[in-house]
């Protein structure tokens, strides 16, 4: 299994809206989608910069083929639609990890 992570930062100001997009808007169509699932939003503590926020959006998916049909489907769009309502107060990058389960 894969996580998929993103962290975005942005100014305090841009928080709470980013917030509520994350939870009404992103969050809920990614599961729709399908191929991606149990989709988390963190407020990220340790490494914070004076006026601003740090979060991370997480999503399990079971392999990179899946998170790449995904982003051609949809992913790309999202990102432009965050574009569209932050511009470039968000900013953000992206993590795939593998789980490696204790034998």
């Amino acid at each position: 299994m894969l996580i998929y992570n993103t962290t975005y930062q942005m100014p305090e100001a841009d928080a709470r809206n980013f917030v509520i997009w994350a939870h009404q808007v992103y969050l809920p169509q990614v599961h729709e989608f399908g191929h991606l699932r149990n989709g988390r939003l963190s407020r990220i503590l340790s490494h914070k910069e004076e006026a601003s926020e740090c979060f991370a959006i997480q999503f399990e998916v079971d392999s990179s083929a899946l998170l790449h049909a995904w982003f051609v489907k949809q992913g790309q769009k999202l990102n432009e639609d965050m574009l569209h309502m932050f511009e470039d107060r968000v900013v953000g990058f992206s993590t795939m990890m593998e789980v490696i389960d204790a034998e």
